[in-house]
């Protein structure tokens, strides 16, 4: 749940990210409100996510502010215990200004996830080997 709640260093692992900046935080200190711009090819934009977190086993958001292209946006991330690791389930819903054919769309979300929970395995498990990493963490993964 670190590696996701590192809005800072979304740019270096999300693809498409171009910055993410904290808005607003909650009571618990984790972000509440952030901005992103987004530039995935044909999409560019800029929106603001609300946050909810539940602990560190799940975090859901909500669109707050609508960008020029993206009309609607919610999702979450969903942690479980997994042996040794952790297992991370990806749930997004995406609604765009421009007309998109239903398998085009679906073939866009699909590529969205993927890419998402590959960044997210990659910079988790690098973060797990790198440098000052504790032997706990260096059995976790995405």
């Amino acid at each position: 749940m670190s590696v996701i709640a590192d809005f800072a260093a979304y740019p270096d692992w999300a693809t498409g990210v171009r910055s993410a900046e904290i808005i607003s935080s909650g009571a618990d200190g984790r972000p509440a409100a952030v901005r992103f711009e987004l530039d995935a090819g044909v999409i560019r934009d800029r929106y603001t996510l609300a946050y909810r977190w539940e602990g560190d086993a799940a975090v859901r958001w909500d669109l707050s502010q609508p960008g020029s292209m993206i009309s609607e946006m919610s999702g979450g991330y969903l942690l479980a215990g997994d042996g040794g690791g952790t297992r991370v389930t990806y749930e997004l819903a995406v609604g765009l200004r421009v007309p998109m054919i239903g398998m085009l769309k679906r073939r866009a979300e699909k590529t969205i996830v993927d890419t998402a929970l590959k960044g997210l395995r990659s910079r988790a498990e690098a973060r797990a080997t790198g440098p000052g990493a504790s032997a706990a963490a260096g059995g976790d993964h995405a």
